[in-house]
């Protein structure tokens, strides 16, 4: 055997060959030895600076400190609910389809000019027109801020869903609420900083990629919660034994977990997982009194419609939401089953239902949230991903008529901090087909909800192959100042 450096057989290395071999070996056990160290000081460092939920601050003071979310799957009908418009009435049952073509997603069923079958009148000390199909809404409407000249960019419900929840009109983004946690961490360091409340009945269109974190670090998505039942499943510990010796076998693995991760830096994947299991234990021992609504009086159920079998759904979601927000948590999102709101048929039967079972939890968590103080700190949002037409989706008689898809107006409110209430911004054209004054997208949406937490939103930003990412993109968005107090 020949060795290559010296030229000599193994078995005839001469003195000089021999200390000449040892010398590189001793090079080379220091240098395996250096870059040992320096893997272990990098992966060190690459653990202080793993993704964490600390509470962090606001470039500038914030209006409000979270978020809730009340999302209606399927678009609302805004010409049935918050926009009444006098000349559909008057032009009920005229054709207009041959005004909108390419404007719907299946002209062979459009109609005629369908007028609301529900009635309008102004509320409040502010005159909001709501429609009699939201009697609990309509007593809260002096705390309210509706715009009614919102408009996205696609007709199709799960591209709009994309757009409303993360900014792009496809998968793969993270959600508002990954932002929002991605930038202020939480206040509660044992349950996760962004909660879905989803439905029972059914996950929404789009199931999870509502509440992704996208190229955000893991950490940052949204965690579900039950209603029903078990809010989480194995939450609670296999078997019983002193709250002390838990702690030791946990630090024991935590301390175990460290050492593994530490040689397998840029894993975003492992420091999620290892960051789960630790929110999990300490849920164990602290957060399972956040979901317990028994300590809830009776007074405060009823309000929300716990127990009512029409409300007791959406109204414990509600109740968990406000329960949840108060006790440190960041953003808390809901979604009701399905497409509910998506009223091609029956939309005057359907749209009692969807209201019957909303409407007044909706209403009890803002009077709820300003019993309590919270109001002043806690931001709510509420809207769909699209409006609908004016005219008539017809599969028989008239009175079993709903609308289409609508892209070019729906209806978004905003309640709670920083908001001037009582106040309407917008307006669309007299059939309530397009939004014409004030106009506002998504992205100004997204922009004028980091602006109330107290960010520019060109100041949010996540570096990814050389590219500085945003909620909004990379377009000019505008903040919504008329609603702003």
């Amino acid at each position: 055997m020949t060795d290559s450096k010296c030229g000599e057989t193994i078995e005839h290395l001469t003195r000089r060959g021999l200390f000449d071999r040892f010398g590189a070996g001793l090079c080379g056990a220091a240098l395996t030895g250096l870059l040992q160290n320096n893997g272990s000081s990098v992966a060190a460092n690459e653990t202080m600076r793993l993704p964490d939920l600390v509470p962090k601050p606001s470039p500038s003071v914030p209006k409000a400190n979270s978020v809730i979310h009340l999302f209606m799957n399927g678009g609302p009908s805004q010409m049935d609910l918050f926009d009444p418009k006098p000349e559909l009435d008057r032009h009920h049952g005229e054709s207009y389809f041959s005004k909108i073509a390419g404007e719907v997603e299946r002209p062979e069923s459009a109609g005629k000019l369908l007028r609301s079958s529900f009635k309008f009148a102004q509320h409040g000390q502010c005159g909001m027109w709501v429609s009699d199909v939201m009697p609990y809404l309509a007593q809260c409407v002096d705390d309210i801020a509706m715009i009614r000249s919102v408009h996205t960019v696609n007709l199709t419900h799960e591209v709009a869903l994309f757009q409303l929840h993360s900014g792009r009109a496809f998968s793969g983004y993270p959600a508002l609420g990954a932002w929002v946690t991605y930038a202020l961490g939480s206040e509660n360091q044992n349950i996760p900083a962004y909660v879905v409340l989803d439905d029972p009945q059914g996950l929404p269109t789009n199931r999870g990629q509502n509440w992704q974190s996208g190229f955000l670090p893991p950490v940052y998505q949204g965690t579900r919660f039950r209603a029903s039942g078990e809010p989480l499943l194995h939450l609670k510990r296999e078997f019983e034994e002193p709250d002390r010796v838990t702690l030791r076998e946990r630090l024991l693995r935590s301390v175990l977990d460290r050492e593994h991760l530490g040689g397998r830096p840029h894993q975003p994947q492992l420091d999620a997982r290892i960051a789960s299991y630790e929110l999990a234990a300490r849920m164990q021992l602290a957060a399972v009194d956040a979901l317990d609504l028994n300590q809830e009086t009776e007074a405060t159920l009823q309000m929300y419609g716990v127990n009512d079998p029409i409300t007791d759904s959406y109204g414990r979601r509600c109740l968990i939401a406000r329960r949840l927000i108060e006790r440190g948590v960041r953003f808390v999102q809901l979604y009701i089953n399905g497409q509910v709101w998506d009223h091609h048929d029956n939309l005057t039967r359907r749209m009692k239902q969807v209201c019957g079972r909303t409407d007044k939890p909706v209403a009890a968590l803002l009077n709820d949230l300003k019993q309590r103080g919270l109001f002043d700190s806690v931001l709510v949002l509420w809207g769909g991903e699209m409006g609908r037409l004016p005219i008539a989706q017809l599969s028989g008689e008239e009175s079993t008529a709903g609308r289409d898809h609508n892209k070019n107006a729906m209806v978004q409110w905003f309640a709670g901090a920083g908001i001037k209430a009582g106040t309407v911004v917008g307006a669309t054209d007299d059939l309530g087909m397009s939004a014409v004054e004030n106009r506002v997208s998504v992205t100004d949406w997204h922009a004028t909800i980091l602006a109330l937490l107290g960010y520019d939103y060109k100041q949010l930003s996540y570096s990814r192959n050389g590219l500085e990412e945003r909620l909004t993109g990379v377009g000019e968005a505008r903040v919504i100042n008329e609603i702003m107090a």
